[in-house]
């Protein structure tokens, strides 16, 4: 499958996305439906959802809206078979749909810390599932992981979600192993963030008495759907994105003491503003917030639309062989001349 959509008899692809109806998956809606898909949208909030719809018969595409819980194993397979019964073969499934708490890790509840690991880690294996019993036994389709760099890099106040993603990577690479013995077409990828403008430093359930940010720089969501898109039909194993995402993960694997001391220093001040929070907020842990938020969060005023990172990442195949052809250049046009003999010389 090729950056554009491809076509089988005429009928354009399928992509069901879960989380379709605000944040970085309403962005990665819009941009299957900009390339020419049929996008099948996944999320509690019905006002979310439908104005998702509307965005992609807006571009020309077809949506179908199915009110799904991902926590609910039963509501996910029911979600998947509706799609093949209306659309037939589904042959991208986004697995996005999550839940934050923002919390000093002892005053979460047991129920609340269960439902933020059922709705992040367990609604990505659902969906998994749900779309590997379909793909398997076609041999072909892709699932997508939306990750983020704390599935490899934890910081403090978002211990459940940490905890998911990084089992969301563990749980991904088993089934990628699995895929490779069975000889399988079947394509997973996971693809790891930064810091994105998303309503869900809104509506995340907290029990800081300020408003929640991202930490770090902020990018909008659309570059993080580019991403999705892209990872959704090349075969790289992993994808990450944005400068910070790079140097969480990297700076992981070569000093993670270190790293533990900085953001136990930094990264409690660095998640939360000077604002307290606005009276009557509500969260989304176990019911969808009313009303349609769309893509972004509150900080467009901060985030950045592009990613030099990201850029260099998606084409890094031609930067590397820019690279190597300048170095092979160079070394044959500074090549040191040799010195004559004076044996040859005449007298």
């Amino acid at each position: 499958m090729n950056g554009q959509a491809a076509t089988r008899s005429g009928t354009a692809p399928v992509a069901v996305v879960t989380g379709a109806s605000a944040g970085i998956g309403r962005a990665i809606v819009r941009e299957f439906a900009r390339h020419g898909w049929r996008v099948a949208l996944l999320a509690r909030g019905i006002d979310g959802l439908q104005g998702a719809r509307a965005e992609v018969e807006a571009l020309g595409g077809a949506a179908l809206v199915i009110p799904t819980d991902v926590a609910d194993e039963a509501q996910v397979e029911a979600a998947a078979a509706q799609v093949e019964a209306e659309w037939g073969a589904i042959d991208v499934w986004v697995n996005d749909a999550m839940a934050t708490i923002f919390s000093d890790v002892m005053k979460i509840s047991p129920q609340d810390f269960r439902r933020a690991t059922e709705v992040t880690y367990l609604g990505a294996v659902w969906g998994t599932l749900a779309a590997l019993r379909r793909m398997k036994p076609r041999r072909r389709g892709t699932i997508v992981q939306v990750g983020s760099a704390l599935a490899y890099r934890s910081i403090p106040l978002q211990a459940p979600y940490c905890g998911a993603k990084a089992g969301v990577r563990g749980f991904t690479d088993s089934v990628r192993c699995e895929l490779d013995h069975d000889r399988s077409s079947v394509h997973i990828t996971m693809v790891q963030l930064s810091a994105f403008n998303t309503p869900q430093f809104d509506w995340g359930r907290t029990t800081l008495q300020r408003r929640p940010r991202p930490m770090g720089r902020i990018f909008q969501p659309e570059i993080a759907a580019e991403a999705v898109y892209w990872a959704a039909t090349h075969r790289r194993r992993e994808v990450w994105v944005g400068a910070p995402a790079v140097q969480a993960i990297l700076g992981t694997r070569l000093f993670p003491g270190f790293l533990d001391r900085l953001l136990g220093r930094n990264a409690v001040d660095g998640q939360h503003t000077q604002e307290p929070l606005p009276p009557g907020r509500r969260d989304n842990l176990y019911a969808p917030v009313a009303g349609d938020h769309g893509a972004h969060g509150r900080f467009d005023a901060q985030a950045h639309d592009t990613s030099a990172q990201w850029w260099a990442n998606k084409h890094r195949a031609p930067l590397i062989a820019a690279a190597a052809a300048i170095w092979m250049w160079t070394q044959v046009t500074h090549r040191p001349r040799p010195l004559r003999s004076r044996a040859g010389r005449s007298t």
